[in-house]
């Protein structure tokens, strides 16, 4: 998506050969109007699949989550970092081990919102080693329902992930995959 690109090179920042920073527009600062595109564009790729519900991880999957769940009429999951009053009971639970935090936290859904029935689009915002992407996958999977695919905003292809999840049967879309994060500039994988 070129769009996607233009932004990642013009305010993407890289940190180290493994991190780049997109909190201008992703994951601090949301643009909008590139949150609609990127959400137009999952839709577009996944609209013939039958898609029941979107499930992504608080707290950066949630604006292109919901944009490509406004645009295939589905309702949008995000699962819980933590627990809250509200959210006690009845619930799927997992454990995602985050790079750039270098934490284990535990993500939690309530069963009620997610069932056999459910046919799934996973949303999140980067696909690095797959932690992320795996432990929604096992929430889905205690849930019953089955998954259409995987729509990645910013796949970093230097890592392992998509193999991981292509490995297991998964359909994996990247919006923007970077080849490498070398001498502070952003090479994509054409």
């Amino acid at each position: 998506m070129e769009a996607l690109k233009q932004k990642i090179l013009s305010e993407g920042i890289v940190l180290s050969e493994q991190v780049l920073k997109v909190d201008a527009f992703l994951n601090h600062q949301i643009d909008p109007a590139l949150m609609q595109q990127i959400g137009h564009e999952f839709a577009t790729r996944y609209r013939d699949q039958g898609i029941t519900k979107i499930v992504t991880l608080e707290a950066s999957g949630i604006a292109p989550a919901v944009m490509a769940g406004l645009e295939l009429g589905v309702p949008v999951i995000f699962a819980r970092k933590y627990q809250s009053l509200t959210l006690k009971d009845d619930l799927l639970i997992s454990k995602v081990f985050s790079f750039t935090k270098q934490t284990e936290s535990t993500i939690a859904i309530s069963a009620r919102h997610l069932s056999a029935a459910d046919h799934v689009l996973v949303i999140d915002d980067f696909l690095a080693n797959g932690h992320a992407a795996k432990a929604l996958i096992d929430l889905i999977g205690q849930a019953g329902a089955s998954i259409a695919g995987l729509g990645i905003v910013i796949e970093k292809s230097f890592q392992e992930g998509r193999a991981l999840l292509e490995s297991q049967g998964y359909r994996v879309e990247s919006l923007a995959r970077v080849k490498s994060l070398v001498d502070g500039a952003v090479a994509f994988v054409e």
